[in-house]
């Protein structure tokens, strides 16, 4: 009985996550935009060099990627912060650590799902091949959900802030480094018919890893923060 309700709870906040999301287009799109509106921007400065376009994709994408996912970390715990939410799930009989969970999975499904999806058509402006830019696809798809995990652990550590934008930005980059160098590591394999497999392995296993500490983290700076 005890898991049913848990398991109602957590699917509730994921609804209303995805909701408020919807409701708050300029916030959430905004950074699907910036992402676009930047990758784009590349093949347009540099001009028709194929070679160097080829070259420089896979880190332009994956940084660009990194920048669009920060711009919506800061309301991922201080909206419900503000209005009280977050102490009212404090309380109930739902794990803080769960809870933290549901709520970055949603964020991962209005940020990076959609920026996974969009990146196969941004990939094409840059040249790369079939295989490219497969591998870059599978390569997001198992590296954009530590992105958000572990952005979560500097939305709940600034928490209440103000301006903390660039906190998170401070705190989280170090740890989103290994990432960024993978994925950009595996298209470049790809690109030169060398082995990526192992790359795609170590994103998968940064990204099992931050799902598991990430919560437990958020959790402990949101009960400071509240208490």
């Amino acid at each position: 009985m005890a898991s049913t309700s848990t398991a109602h709870i957590l699917l509730s906040i994921f609804k209303r996550d995805i909701t408020l999301a919807i409701r708050r287009g300029s916030d959430t799109f905004g950074a699907i935009f910036f992402f676009v509106l930047v990758v784009s921007l590349f093949p347009l400065a540099l001009g028709s060099d194929t070679k160097l376009l080829q070259q420089i994709a896979p880190g332009i994408i994956w940084v660009c990627a990194l920048l669009a996912v920060m711009l919506s970390l800061s309301r991922l715990f201080n909206d419900d912060f503000q209005d009280g939410v977050l102490e009212q799930l404090a309380l109930s009989v739902c794990p803080l650590e769960m809870i933290t969970f549901a709520k970055v999975i949603a964020h991962w499904c209005y940020t990076g799902l959609i920026l996974l999806l969009i990146s196969p058509i941004l990939a094409l402006q840059f040249n790369l091949s079939s295989n490219s830019i497969q591998v870059l696809f599978i390569a997001l798809l198992l590296g954009t959900p530590s992105l958000s995990f572990i952005g979560s652990i500097g939305a709940a550590l600034t928490v209440g802030l103000k301006s903390s934008g660039a906190l998170i930005s401070l705190l989280i980059l170090p740890l989103l480094i290994p990432v960024l160098i993978l994925g950009t590591l595996a298209v470049d394999a790809a690109d030169t018919d060398m082995q990526y497999s192992v790359y795609l392995y170590l994103l998968t296993a940064y990204s099992i890893l931050s799902s598991f500490f990430a919560p437990l983290a958020c959790a402990s700076a949101l009960k400071i923060v509240l208490d």
